[in-house]
């Protein structure tokens, strides 16, 4: 399963209005290989539902994850900082064994 905050929420729902998505879209998020770690976090807006995702709500917010995404994100948690440290939508993955200094990659 992966959840949102109640920041994240805030801010999916801003960006959606703002780029002019509507409440019909969700958030894909996926784990591509790259990054400094080697593997890579992708968040989106999606209204295709494909054949093998698994469809998560949480927080009024629909959250699609491909199947071989999950073994990676289950029991993520995405959040939103908008501090000093930095600003962004974070992945917190029980799963990483190790994150990049931008959180954006990962290994487990």
């Amino acid at each position: 399963m992966v959840t949102i905050t109640d920041k994240a929420k805030e801010k999916i729902i801003e960006l959606r209005e703002k780029e002019g998505h509507t409440n019909y879209h969700n958030i894909r998020v996926a784990v591509e290989g790259g990054g400094c770690s080697g593997l890579m976090y992708n968040l989106k807006f999606d209204e295709q539902l494909q054949e093998k995702d698994q469809v998560f709500e949480d927080k009024g917010i629909k959250i699609l994850v491909d199947k071989k995404s999950l073994l990676y994100l289950a029991g993520t948690v995405l959040d939103f900082s908008d501090g000093l440290n930095g600003k962004g939508f974070q992945f917190v993955n029980p799963n990483a064994s190790r994150t990049c200094g931008c959180g954006e990659s990962f290994a487990v």
